[in-house]
């Protein structure tokens, strides 16, 4: 499983988000990157009141925080 965070730079909810991920990764297999959208024109005006916004496959999970209960639904649908 391969996930996405949009992100940019110095946002505490971001980071907050990034390391929670990165907990979660010790009790289940997925990987995810991070993309500054801050680097992009288009996803700056896609995601830029968002960000941080966790996505796969092109569907976005949630965005501002981590919403566990949907990571977990999304994660019951690959199951």
């Amino acid at each position: 499983m391969k996930l996405i965070v949009y992100s940019r730079k110095d946002c505490h909810l971001c980071c907050d988000m990034i390391a929670t991920l990165i907990e979660l990764q010790a009790q289940f297999p997925f990987s995810f990157r991070v993309i500054d959208i801050d680097s992009d024109l288009i996803l700056a005006e896609n995601y830029g009141e968002l960000v941080p916004v966790l996505t796969a496959e092109k569907e976005e999970i949630c965005h501002h925080r981590l919403d566990l209960v949907a990571l977990d639904a999304y994660f019951a649908k690959l199951r």
